[in-house]
């Protein structure tokens, strides 16, 4: 085997395989992955100990300076109180031992991440939703998870086992050859490794530094945009005018009716009550296998619809344009909110982004308000409104009729042309995104108005590649974002 020899070239890449442990390894694993979520609880409570007992001396009227200290949660912080208490808590006493060490370190680790969102949301430098304290985690409900950092971490030479800390050597489901020649090759160095449950069974995910070359495209000059939709996945319209439509497979429709009567089987059975202590029955526990059967069967096909889909675009085109949905809101609506969870919409763009990376294309993302549906791909007039179950365009200027996705496709691959061919923002392409704190894009009631007004006046807006003004590159740089 070959000396491992970092080059420029090499990225950090993650190789992802199904284990078939036998059952003292699953046993293992589990004790593993309920270490971690032990030393997760240990953590959480240690530091919330401390804001308690702060909060309770307030009370009594301490004064400031008298009141205990803050512990504090960094990783570091929290390995040493944790090494320091574990021979004696009676929590750990008795059987930390029998887990490797790297199983505490996951909780901890974890814990102090925790910590940290918690407090850059309070202080608005986290974008997104506003993160709660950490709070313990669930036997029941918790993810089965635990990350191997240090010991021996190796693909055997057979390429059907992988040999992980304290674990031994597990076979794995699927051959590992391309990962075992890099390795061989002195081409790739395995980091890390997580062995995670999901979906029935247990995976085992490797991360590597190794050499991967950048893959051209096939069509590196053509730009496309891409129209989400819940019957129709995906419209895909290029540079060229080209229309391309991606059906929604809809794995979680065509399983409703074998879930129904799944569920109505589970609920005759004799379930478990954690209330009572009752166990559940062997008919329960055979039907609740059936029923998560068909769960992970739906989201495998998903999986493997929006892998294929990102696959297929990241390795033609040079320039992808995608609207930024938001997902969070479309999910709020009773009527649609099972189909757009059904369409992974978010997940489309999560691989939109990473695979893009690879091939040297870029990923752009549309402006949340910009009128792609509304706006006329022929003249670029924009309807004043244009209601959802209008599904055909027609424009009253130049006549055309269209499908309304069809369109919003054109019209966001129209945005892409204009930046590729040097009429758009070609100055702010390498510019990083900057992550704005909470409430830094809110928009008073006075701005929203303006706005829905001058948006929906008809002839009142064009495309910004249509437009002849000394204003077009400051438009597109408003309408795309690049990330």
């Amino acid at each position: 085997m070959k000396r491992f020899q970092p080059q420029p070239g090499f990225v950090v890449q993650a190789f992802r395989f199904a284990l078939d442990p036998n059952a003292a390894q699953e046993r293992a694993l589990r004790s593993h992955c309920g270490a971690a979520r032990a030393a997760y609880n240990w953590a959480v409570g240690w530091v919330t100990a401390s804001w308690w007992q702060r909060k309770a001396e307030a009370t009594y009227g301490v004064i400031e300076a008298d009141l205990t200290e803050w512990r504090p949660w960094s990783l570091p912080a929290l390995r040493k109180a944790f090494n320091e208490v574990k021979h004696t808590d009676p929590r750990f006493a008795s059987w930390w031992e029998a887990n490797s060490k790297e199983a505490y370190n996951t909780g901890l680790a974890n814990a102090a991440a925790a910590f940290d969102n918690y407090a850059k949301s309070q202080q608005g430098k986290r974008r997104g939703k506003r993160v709660a304290a950490p709070r313990f985690k669930s036997k029941r409900k918790a993810r089965l998870s635990c990350r191997f950092t240090t010991g021996t971490i190796r693909v055997e030479p057979d390429g059907r086992h992988v040999t992980l800390p304290r674990l031994g050597t597990i076979r794995v489901h699927e051959p590992m050859g391309k990962l075992l020649a890099r390795v061989q090759a002195g081409a790739a160095r395995i980091l890390s490794a997580t062995a995670r449950h999901e979906r029935g069974r247990w995976f085992v995910s490797l991360q590597t530094e190794t050499a991967r070359d950048l893959v051209r495209v096939a069509r590196p000059d053509a730009a496309v945009g891409i129209d989400l939709g819940v019957k129709i996945l995906a419209v895909m319209a290029d540079s060229t005018g080209e229309i391309r439509t991606i059906l929604n497979p809809g794995p979680l429709d065509g399983a409703l009716k074998l879930l129904r009567r799944a569920s109505r089987t589970v609920s005759r059975r004799r379930g478990p009550d954690h209330r009572t202590g009752r166990k559940a029955s062997k008919r329960w526990e055979k039907a609740n296998t059936h029923r998560n059967r068909v769960h992970h069967r739906v989201a495998n096909l998903r999986q493997d619809a929006l892998h294929k889909l990102t696959t297929a675009v990241a390795a033609e085109y040079g320039t992808v344009v995608v609207e930024d949905l938001n997902v969070a809101g479309m999910l709020r609506n009773p009527r649609l909110a099972r189909q757009i969870a059904d369409a992974g919409f978010g997940e489309i763009r999560r691989q939109l982004a990473y695979r893009t990376r690879r091939n040297g294309c870029r990923v752009m993302a549309a402006d949340r308000w910009f009128p792609s549906s509304k706006t006329c791909s022929g003249c670029g007039v924009v309807k004043a409104k244009l209601p959802l179950h209008v599904r055909t365009y027609e424009c009253a200027a130049c006549g055309l009729v269209i499908d309304r996705d069809d369109n919003a496709a054109r019209n966001l691959a129209a945005l892409a042309a204009a930046c590729t061919t040097g009429t758009g923002v070609a100055g702010d392409q390498d510019t990083a995104k900057v992550s704005k704190p909470r409430g830094a894009d809110r928009k008073t009631r006075a701005t929203r108005h303006d706005r829905k007004v001058t948006a929906g006046r008809a002839g009142g807006a064009t495309l910004p590649h249509q437009r002849q003004t000394e204003t077009r590159d400051r438009t597109q740089a408003e309408a795309l974002t690049l990330w």
